[in-house]
């Protein structure tokens, strides 16, 4: 079976697909995009003194964490794939915690992807790990299909960039966000 998701509105859009039947069903969010009672993600984490985001590939969500340790909004995510072919190697998302280093705005582009010179779309880019990184994406799914970034709906990617991450600074000790990816 597979899945598709799709921001509408205050509405996420799931249309699941097997060779049998297929059939399309709305979820609503409580009206807003910031509602956590119900997420398939703890509503607190053990306080880290510091905002923190936290990817899961196994349910294929992530969500962002005050410095409390609350969670404040979550979302879809699209991790990395167990294997990519036109690289014949797999691809995951590393698991592990990490920082925020580099953030880019709406035009970020892929320097890597696709093959051979780079050029997918990547809007509201903020990396991690090597050229891992947590970017806006139209093509959001219950499944690990990248190439190893993360790929979240391009609202969540624009609010996290803007509203929720820091990239290294004097103020934060040179600390950017910290990224959490949990295991597959």
């Amino acid at each position: 079976m597979s899945y598709a998701s799709k921001m509408d509105g205050d509405r996420i859009r799931l249309v699941f697909l097997s060779p049998l039947y297929s059939y399309a069903q709305i979820l609503e969010i409580s009206g807003s995009p910031y509602a956590t009672q119900d997420a398939p993600l703890p509503e607190f984490i053990r306080p880290v003194g510091e905002k923190a985001i936290v990817v899961d590939p196994q349910r294929h969500v992530w969500g962002a964490y005050n410095p409390k340790g609350k969670l404040i909004r979550w979302g879809i995510a699209t991790a990395g794939d167990d294997w990519c072919r036109d690289i014949d190697r797999d691809c995951r998302t590393k698991v592990g915690h990490f920082r925020i280093y580099s953030l880019g705005d709406g035009s970020c582009v892929s320097s890597k992807y696709p093959l051979p010179g780079g050029g997918a779309p990547m809007p509201y880019c903020m990396f991690f790990s090597g050229n891992q990184a947590l970017h806006g994406s139209t093509d959001v799914s219950f499944d690990n299909v990248s190439h190893g970034c993360v790929r979240v709906h391009l609202d969540d990617a624009k609010w996290l960039r803007y509203h929720f991450v820091e990239k290294p600074k004097a103020s934060n000790r040179y600390l950017g966000t910290k990224v959490i990816i949990r295991p597959y």
